[in-house]
């Protein structure tokens, strides 16, 4: 059947100023874009014909790296996002225990804390959450995932005392009485995770399900995501691959998932390997994509890798999760059996080591056309930004981040480093391809305030006034474009979607409002709302 949709703005984000009234769709693809007396002369008996009533029309987004089913679970759990101290954690703790009547001895977890955000900015610690929860094992995460709190007796069940080595990559706190204090940062925190029941198949569908509706209700018709550790531990991926096999299968997996494949250990990676997983990665709504690398921790949590001290923190450069020997092992694995890596970098010492080593592998073992990337690259210099296009590596970014980095970069490193970081118009400028995600649930997935971020380098409530550092925005064209056809480029799709043009997807946007008349008040952008979502020709969400 054919859809035709009319009388609207309709952007294919080919070149600049490009746009059609009119566009038609026959099955899964475009068949053609052109005025409405053209497009209409298209239709026969079995057209359906959506007037868009002068909206705006635009490529379906794609957020290039988010955790869905890290997400989904984040919603079932205990939101701690906006709160002001550790007695409102508390509080809530409190709350959602009697309001769900948890049994003693059921885990409760929750996330979203981030004590900059705090009155007293403290992280909580074990003593504060056994008053108001000493029957239950309790694990709050920060926001960003790379530091967490849990109470005595998730310490009891996860058998952690003074007398537990540090993990390599990892460090849990000791109080001063000599005794654990319930704050875990990176490669530690699966010292406690790892004992919370993992889902079950089942479980991971619903939740898959109820990522994929929201998303769409945001214009999100493709993601690229790590959820391997949503199973529990890496080390079941296969149980998220199996969740998903089986939605595309019922016919219920309408969004297009691209699978950023954390396995965590070298040894994962030759047991995903040895079953060939990186030769068949299948091509319908769910495909298996890089290998995502966690090599460092978060700019927040004081553990992304620096290659000096913390300017607010001298007595810590962050943390590495690999020593350089187990990181280049690991990448040239991956690299050698054809695999497309992307490695977690946000501090400029990992970022500058995984350069390295990208540059040592692919000269040693030269393949066309890897497409390798990092993902985050916040904090960087000049010369490290000139790498990412000599390297020809992928920039995965993230700027709906300056949200809360822009108060805080300064303090962490110094305002000479600040200002060569977050450089996405330098990136872009220099060729580089650089997809726009929104890490979420680190941050909300929603598109339109992440644009926003992009084009004006303000918070959302609109300071600095000026931008942080102006001379970084993008424009609204680079930024659409690196929500669409840049994220398709990141999963080698550039030729299948990303673009509205004749054989390709047929994946669509609607909006409230025209983003490209916004160049003079960019800060219209994040008011924008998502009228309707077409996936692969269907309707999928309509306000």
């Amino acid at each position: 059947m054919k859809t035709l949709f009319v009388h609207g703005t309709i952007y294919p984000l080919t070149e600049q100023g490009v746009r059609y009234s009119a566009m038609a769709v026959e099955g899964e693809k475009i068949a053609a874009l052109g005025s409405d007396d053209e497009i209409l002369a298209l239709q026969d008996g079995n057209s359906r014909i959506i007037d868009l009533q002068g909206k705006t029309v635009l490529p379906g987004f794609n957020d290039s790296h988010m955790h869905l089913l890290g997400y989904a679970a984040f919603s079932e759990n205990i939101n701690l996002a906006g709160a002001t101290s550790v007695e409102e954690i508390c509080q809530r703790i409190e709350r959602y225990r009697e309001q769900n009547q948890i049994p003693k001895g059921q885990w409760i977890v929750g996330r979203g804390w981030n004590q900059d955000y705090f009155v007293r900015p403290e992280f909580p610690t074990k003593d504060q959450l056994d008053r108001v929860c000493p029957d239950h094992p309790v694990m709050m995460t920060r926001a960003c995932g790379h530091a967490m709190v849990c109470n005595s007796k998730a310490l009891e069940l996860s058998g952690v005392t003074a007398k537990t080595p540090q993990v390599e990559g990892g460090l849990f706190e000791i109080g001063e009485d000599g005794t654990p204090n319930g704050v875990f940062r990176e490669a530690a925190m699966e010292l406690i995770s790892s004992h919370i029941p993992a889902p079950t198949v089942e479980q991971l569908k619903r939740r898959i399900l109820f990522a994929q509706q929201r998303l769409f209700e945001s214009g999100i018709t493709s993601v690229q995501t790590d959820d391997f550790g949503s199973a529990g531990s890496p080390k079941q991926y296969e149980k998220v691959l199996e969740a998903y096999r089986q939605l595309e299968q019922e016919g219920l997996l309408k969004l297009r998932v691209c699978e950023q494949c954390n396995l965590s250990q070298e040894k994962y990676l030759r047991d995903f390997l040895s079953k060939g997983y990186h030769l068949h990665r299948g091509g319908g709504r769910f495909r298996l994509g890089p290998l995502k690398i966690l090599a460092d921790g978060s700019l927040g949590a004081r553990t992304a890798l620096l290659r000096q001290p913390y300017a607010d923190d001298p007595t810590t450069r962050g943390i590495a999760y690999y020593t350089p020997d187990e990181l280049e092992s690991y990448i040239a694995l991956a690299h050698e059996n054809g695999m497309q890596v992307i490695v977690h970098c946000i501090g400029d010492g990992m970022m500058e080591q995984t350069m390295d080593i990208l540059e040592r592998v692919t000269q040693r073992m030269p393949r066309e056309d890897c497409r390798h990337g990092i993902v985050h690259c916040q904090i960087t210099d000049l010369p490290l930004l000139r790498r990412f296009a000599r390297q020809q590596l992928l920039a995965y970014i993230q700027p709906i981040f300056l949200h809360y980095d822009l108060h805080i970069v300064e303090q962490r490193v110094g305002k000479s480093l600040a200002a060569t970081s977050y450089n996405w118009k330098t990136l872009v400028e220099s060729g580089v391809h650089c997809s726009i995600g929104s890490d979420c649930p680190v941050e909300s997935f929603a598109p339109l305030p992440n644009l926003y971020c992009a084009v004006t380098r303000q918070d959302l409530e609109g300071y600095p006034a000026q931008g942080f550092y102006p001379q970084q925005r993008l424009s609204v064209w680079e930024a659409f474009r690196c929500f669409t056809a840049e994220g398709a480029y990141a999963t080698f799709e550039e030729k299948e979607k990303g673009l509205l043009l004749p054989g390709m997807a047929a994946d669509l946007v609607m909006l409230s409002d025209d983003p490209f008349r916004c160049d003079r008040d960019p800060r219209q952008i994040k008011e924008i709302s998502v009228e309707m979502t077409v996936c692969a020709g269907e309707l999928v969400y309509q306000r």
